[in-house]
């Protein structure tokens, strides 16, 4: 971790350069919500490419892009899609952009996924307001020696997702009409799909979706001492005893489908935050 520090300042005054503004909250779009970051009308737009070690992104649906600007009076950053594990980064980098977020001032992180539902209760286009996690995945973005000025050695998960902001997002649902569960998060390393048999064995352990990103970031973000929500859209519904096939092509498809209430919620946060100030 002690390799981080100057990679973060690197990144931090690159967008510095483009927009020389301090943030409150940080939003990581995934699969499928990229037009989520183009109707906040944010001032600039950064490549992935163009900001010193952030790593590019090649998933489907994941456009790379970094949006700076303001929404009702409230500086915001907004990444349109992100790198995975399974893409090949060590946890470490895939994580940066978090961290650059802290450095830029950002104090709450939105997270946004697509996901599998493993809950039976759950169906293609539900929103899953997420409460807690499961990491199956083989690195950890804190493994190596702490950097005291990133974060504590041992920081504390018992709460990696803000209740407040968890209460606040299922409001927002019901008030607007739409099914959001509150739910469990399971990370896998992908890129390819659960089988039956992990389908059944991740519902044992008490997982309500799985996909392959987020609690990564969740992990930075309670190590920097960020307040985090993560949404995540049910693309896709697992069935432990029917041979039903999973195609990335429909996953980006219903994600999208379900971008309206993925954005309600997102934005009626963001009006909870701007009235903050």
């Amino acid at each position: 971790m002690l390799e981080l520090f100057p990679k973060i300042e690197a990144a931090t005054e690159a967008i510095c350069q483009q927009w020389p503004h301090s943030a409150k909250v940080g939003i990581v779009l995934g699969t499928g919500l990229n037009g989520i970051a183009d109707s906040l009308g944010l001032d600039v737009v950064l490549p992935f490419e163009s900001i010193p070690h952030f790593p590019s992104s090649t998933a489907l649906g994941h456009s790379g892009k970094l949006h700076c600007g303001s929404f009702q009076g409230l500086n915001i950053l907004t990444m349109q899609g992100r790198t995975h594990y399974y893409e090949g980064a060590k946890l470490a980098d895939v994580t940066l952009p978090v961290r650059v977020m802290k450095s830029l001032g950002v104090e709450t992180l939105i997270l946004t996924n697509a996901s599998g539902g493993l809950n039976p209760q759950y169906a293609q286009g539900d929103i899953v307001v997420v409460e807690d996690h499961i990491d199956m995945l083989p690195d950890n973005p804190l493994r190596g020696i702490n950097d005291d000025r990133l974060g504590t050695r041992f920081p504390d998960m018992s709460q990696p997702y803000d209740f407040e902001l968890v209460d606040q997002a299922l409001a927002i649902a019901r008030n607007s009409g739409f099914i959001a569960h509150r739910g469990v998060y399971a990370a896998m390393p992908g890129p390819n799909y659960e089988t039956r048999g992990e389908i059944r064995f991740i519902r044992k352990l008490g997982a309500d979706v799985v996909g392959m990103s987020t609690v990564p970031e969740a992990i930075v973000a309670a190590h920097s001492g960020l307040r985090t929500l993560a949404l995540s859209t049910v693309t896709n519904e697992c069935k432990p005893y029917v041979a039903t096939t999973t195609d990335g092509e429909e996953v980006v498809s219903v994600a999208a489908s379900a971008e309206a209430k993925v954005k309600k919620i997102i934005f009626g946060v963001l009006e909870a935050e701007s009235q903050k100030q």
